[in-house]
């Protein structure tokens, strides 16, 4: 695949548990291009999570590998890994997973703190993903003075702040009213095409397979052939 900026293969995760082992995920293989937008759908309970934890280099596999930019990141030194993590992959969670101390523009910018980025360069980089998320006007306020559509749309600037290549998304439509979804998915979408990032979405919502270039599915830990999303 052209441009391909993660590849996995023969990724198994087995939990070992007193009434024997528990296998969520079995032998998945994928691979993600640049600019491409993969919706990954499949029952509660699948394997969903667990794939992107692995991808996202949170989880190690129990065996096969994740290769990001041509590096295994089993093999990977400790600063390596985190170099990753940091730089080249965004997360967006279900939870919106944002500070309640903090307001809009102070969770976009921590990424950038993290990675030591100048002052200015942070104020600019903030300020145009608040615009392309459509909340420059919401800036200065807390996760709870924001509709849930308005903290997941913080969640995917604050992802995107540290310009990553590669774009996790768990369930991020799970909490939001179906009109608020759909704004999620078209912004993402958008953002896969325009910026060229490689975002693996994991959805158990059918309605927005259609909005994918590629769907992947996932039950009971196996990873079926891509399907044709349209």
């Amino acid at each position: 695949m052209a441009d391909t900026v993660i590849e996995a293969s023969a990724l198994s995760v087995v939990h070992r548990t007193p009434a024997g082992d528990v296998t969520a995920l079995a032998d998945a293989s994928l691979e993600l291009a640049a600019g491409e937008f993969v919706v990954l759908i499949g029952p509660s309970g699948a394997g969903k999570t667990t794939l992107l934890h692995v991808l996202g280099g949170i989880q190690p596999p129990t065996s096969g590998w994740v290769r990001v930019g041509g590096i295994d990141l089993a093999d990977a030194a400790e600063a390596d890994l985190d170099r990753i993590r940091r730089d080249e992959i965004g997360y967006v969670f279900q939870s919106f997973g944002l500070i309640g101390a903090l307001s809009a523009q102070e969770n976009v910018e921590l990424p950038l703190r993290i990675q030591g980025a100048d002052p200015d360069v942070r104020a600019r980089r903030v300020a145009h993903l608040l615009e392309r998320v459509g909340l420059a006007e919401h800036a200065s306020q807390r996760p709870n003075e924001l509709s849930g559509g308005q903290q997941q749309r913080v969640g995917i600037a604050r992802s995107l702040a540290g310009s990553p290549r590669i774009l996790l998304a768990d369930e991020p439509t799970g909490q939001l009213d179906s009109h608020t979804a759909a704004a999620m998915i078209e912004l993402i979408g958008s953002i896969a095409h325009d910026d060229g990032l490689a975002v693996l979405l994991s959805t158990h919502d059918p309605s927005i397979v259609e909005r994918a270039d590629r769907v992947l599915e996932l039950h009971d830990g196996v990873l079926r052939a891509a399907t044709p999303a349209r």
